[in-house]
C-alpha cells in the first residue's frame, strides 16, 4: 500500500463542527448547489492555477452535478463504472475512514481531525492504495496532487 497525506489545513471552526458536516456525506451536496455560481467557478480556476484550463472545469462541474449524496456514501459514474466512496469508521470527533468500492485499484481514506483552539481544527487527508509499481509511476504524482486539493477544498466548506 502507498500512502498519499495531504498538507494539514487550518479550518476556522470547532473540531465537532467540521466531524458533524464531514461524518454525514449528505452534508456534503451543498457543493452542487454552487455548481452555476461564477465567482466559485472563478476562485475554483485560481486555486487550481494552471492544473485546470476553463474547458476542464465545465467537465468537472458536470461530473459534481451527477454525484448521489447520503449518510454514508458520495457515488457517481465514471469511465469504469459506479464508483463509491463509503464511510466504513466514525470515530467522533476525531477520524472519518472511508473505503473506495468499485475501483480497480483498493484503497481507502480518512480524514482526521485535531483541535487546534476552541474555534479552530487541522485537518489531515490521508489516502492508502494498492498499486503495483508501474501504475503508482503513472498515478501517484496525480494521486497525490488530488490529495491535496480535496484537503483544501474541504478547509473551505463552511461550517
Amino acid at each position: 500500500m502507498t500512502e498519499y497525506k495531504s498538507e494539514v489545513k487550518t479550518i476556522y471552526a470547532s473540531q465537532e463542527a467540521v466531524y458533524n458536516k464531514l461524518s454525514d456525506l449528505s452534508n456534503l451536496a451543498v457543493i452542487q448547489q454552487h455548481l452555476d455560481d461564477p465567482a466559485m467557478k472563478e476562485r475554483i480556476l485560481q486555486q487550481a492555477g494552471d492544473k485546470v484550463s476553463p474547458s476542464q472545469m465545465d467537465t468537472i462541474v458536470e461530473q459534481l452535478r451527477k454525484l448521489q449524496f447520503d449518510r454514508d456514501s458520495v457515488s457517481g459514474h465514471s469511465p469504469i463504472g459506479e464508483i463509491a466512496l463509503r464511510i466504513i469508521e466514525r470515530e467522533d470527533p476525531k477520524t472519518v475512514k472511508f473505503a473506495v468500492e468499485g475501483s480497480p485499484i483498493p484503497a481507502n481514506m480518512w480524514i482526521q481531525l485535531l483541535p487546534a483552539t476552541e474555534n479552530q481544527c487541522a485537518l489531515r487527508l490521508t489516502v492508502k492504495a494498492d498499486m503495483n509499481f508501474l501504475v503508482r509511476q503513472m498515478v501517484g504524482g496525480k494521486l497525490q496532487q488530488g490529495v491535496d486539493s480535496l484537503a483544501t477544498m474541504l478547509a473551505q466548506l463552511p461550517y
